[in-house]
């Protein structure tokens, strides 16, 4: 994953906005659905993010209003990957500070550690209020693809 931005790593076909979960069950399902549909993983890894949080309770849930889906690699990760879901109803997922949930970030990495670059972005990305806010409320999922390569051309200087 390390090559790649996020930009790179989340293709539009894997941002899908104001979808309807039951539950956070539903809402870790719909984020590996949309990685399904960027092509990063196949079905069982759904299946293992969820087992994630069944074991580990919901420290998945990062900061207020977001969760941060993602299973230990696997056969299931055919490349790295992110997806983008947001939630027309939060979900509680079980998080005394962090809840309730309007999006969820799918994350597929083929190992533990090419996946940090990534995540540190996406941490300094949304750090930043202004352009976390325009990623829950982009209306598009070109909208929110764009908002990401233009973080990612401010942080690199405005290369490519």
């Amino acid at each position: 994953m390390a090559e790649g931005g996020l930009a790179e790593l989340l293709p539009t076909s894997a941002i899908w906005l104001d979808q309807t979960a039951e539950d956070w069950r539903d809402a870790v399902r719909l984020a590996g659905d949309a990685l399904i549909a960027g092509g990063s993983v196949t079905e069982p890894y759904i299946d293992e993010m969820i087992a994630v949080v069944q074991e580990l309770g919901p420290y998945i849930v990062i900061v207020p209003g977001l969760a941060l889906a993602h299973a230990r690699p696997s056969p299931s990760v055919v490349r790295s990957g992110l997806s983008w879901v947001t939630l027309s109803n939060p979900v509680r997922f079980g998080h005394p500070e962090n809840d309730p949930v309007s999006v969820v970030v799918g994350l597929a990495a083929p190992d533990d550690e090419s996946h940090i670059i990534a995540l540190s972005t996406l941490a300094e990305l949304l750090s930043d209020e202004q352009r976390h806010q325009a990623l829950v409320s982009a209306e598009s999922p070109a909208a929110v693809h764009a908002i990401i390569s233009d973080f990612e051309r401010s942080t690199q200087g405005g290369g490519t």
